[in-house]
């Protein structure tokens, strides 16, 4: 189904952040309003993971209990969203993947032929260093659809709650 033509498939990056439940919000908004197909997307930072580990910061055995703690988080957020969209009777397809985090979410954009990404507002930078690990960033550079940045938490909280 086209949004004016334009937008059918709209995907919500799910990173587990207050920013991400309001552009959820967003989504299933617009999604509900255009009937789009709406879908979610969490990945687990593998390769953190993995730098972690040859680091030395996290053992073998503490590398495998944080990365189930990150996948249960993942699927919890999941649900979350998912429930949002149900509340407001939009179908939502929820997805958790493993990977660098930028490059799963293009290539699920890619996939799926999203048209519209919404995301939550970025962190604020502390050091040019920060930006080189910023996978929001990176993925704002590389995503090959239109994305929305979704700000004014509370204003987009209170649409959502009076959406029929």
């Amino acid at each position: 189904m086209a949004v004016d033509g334009l937008t059918r498939n709209m995907l919500v990056y799910v990173d587990g952040s207050e920013e991400c439940i309001a552009a959820a919000q967003a989504a299933i908004i617009m999604a509900k309003k255009h009937s789009a197909n709406l879908f979610a997307l969490y990945v687990v930072n593998v390769s953190l993971l993995e730098e972690l580990l040859k680091a030395r910061i996290l053992v073998k055995l503490e590398e495998m209990d944080y990365r189930q703690d990150l996948e249960r988080d993942g699927r919890r957020y999941l649900h979350y969203v998912a429930e949002l969209a149900r509340k407001k009777g939009v179908e939502m397809h929820t997805e958790l993947v493993k990977g660098v985090v930028n490059r799963e979410v293009v290539k699920y954009i890619q996939e799926k032929g999203i048209d519209l990404l919404f995301m939550g507002e970025f962190e604020t930078i502390r050091s040019a260093k920060d930006t080189h690990y910023d996978e929001a960033a990176w993925i704002f550079r590389k995503a090959e659809c239109s994305i929305l940045i979704v700000k004014q938490t509370d204003k987009i909280e209170r649409i959502y709650n009076n959406l029929e």
